[in-house]
């Protein structure tokens, strides 16, 4: 099993990003917050389903940090 943490120094990221990552066959995520910032784990089957995990979790990421943007 292949295992990451991402650390967003932002609580509130928890609940924008957190419904959208969702468990998959070959991947489990957890979403929490802690000391200040979003701890986001992801544990992936294979190489393959890690990436993609990362991609659809920074993806998600990015499009709340630009609506962030859009909305200030």
């Amino acid at each position: 099993m292949l295992n990451a943490v991402l650390e967003i120094g932002d609580e509130s990221a928890a609940a924008s990003v957190g419904p959208d990552l969702t468990d998959q066959p070959r991947t489990r995520t957890s979403v929490r917050i802690g000391e200040g910032k979003t701890v986001i784990e992801i544990t992936a089957a294979d190489t393959s389903a890690m990436r993609a995990a990362l991609n659809s979790c920074l993806e998600c990421i990015s499009i709340t940090e630009d609506i962030g943007k859009i909305t200030r």
